[in-house]
């Protein structure tokens, strides 16, 4: 009954463009405090998108290793979950300084019915908003698999979902950081301007550079993007900030970010 509630309420979300929980961003927290032994507790309560990102990250680092003489490994499931976290902190800390958010290590598959009828279902935590399904196809986090009634694939998504190097260096040079609030290119992911779900190309024309914030504005909260004559990015604000719908220039060719005008 709880699956099926939060799978009307996902469409409810749909047709009237609202934030269900577990898309909404605002509700998110992360906190930590030292114990008296010095030991660090960490506590998150995160969007389903961000803690389907983390358990695929850990869960594929966490898998049990033999010891050295050849045992089954010794390590419990909480201890291989913390040695994972420790080594994607390492990962992280080395990556820091490259420009390659925007092409994530891991992929999370996403169901489909063929006859296109229950919302999308993930793995692990249940049905997604389509907004959310056209912003995990962005950022390349998902692998589209559409099934027929007897869960038999019937298909595996086009060849090119992620934006590759060359495309996206090229993006970089022309929208220099998120289009929206001005965040280095470092922090960014690449847009779909036409959703890849949506039969959109993987090309220098059909991306932008949105941070994760600003990502998250764009799909849920009625912004859109077009590519002017100019061939920038312009954003369309939705119909309650502006009737009129009129386009704005890119943050680097502007003071005006997406807060702002809200």
């Amino acid at each position: 009954m709880q699956k099926h509630a939060r799978t009307i309420g996902n469409a409810i979300a749909d047709d009237d463009d609202g934030i269900p929980a577990s898309d909404d961003k605002s509700l998110d927290t992360l906190s930590h405090h030292t114990t008296d032994d010095s030991r660090v507790e960490i506590h998150a309560n995160v969007t389903q998108a961000v803690g389907e990102k983390f358990i695929a990250m850990i869960d594929e680092r966490a898998t049990p290793r033999p010891e050295p003489d050849g045992a089954d490994d010794r390590r419990s499931v909480d201890q291989r979950r913390v040695d994972a976290l420790e080594f994607l902190l390492d990962q992280a800390a080395q990556g820091a300084s490259l420009d390659s958010i925007g092409a994530p290590r891991t992929q999370t598959l996403l169901t489909i019915p063929a006859d296109g009828g229950d919302p999308a279902f993930l793995p692990w935590t249940g049905s997604v908003t389509q907004a959310t399904a056209q912003k995990l196809s962005c950022d390349g986090t998902i692998t589209e698999i559409i099934i027929d009634g007897e869960t038999v694939p019937l298909e595996m998504g086009r060849e090119r979902r992620l934006f590759p190097a060359h495309i996206r260096k090229a993006i970089i040079i022309r929208d220099r950081c998120c289009i929206s609030c001005g965040a280095p290119h470092s922090h960014t992911q690449v847009h779909h301007i036409v959703h890849w779900s949506d039969d959109g190309e993987t090309e220098l024309d059909n991306g932008c550079l949105l941070c994760q914030r600003c990502h998250t504005q764009v799909h849920h909260n009625g912004w859109d993007i077009m590519i002017g004559f100019d061939r920038h990015p312009w954003l369309i604000p939705p119909a309650d900030i502006d009737p009129q719908r009129r386009p704005l220039p890119a943050y680097n060719r502007r003071t005006m970010r997406l807060d702002d005008a809200a």
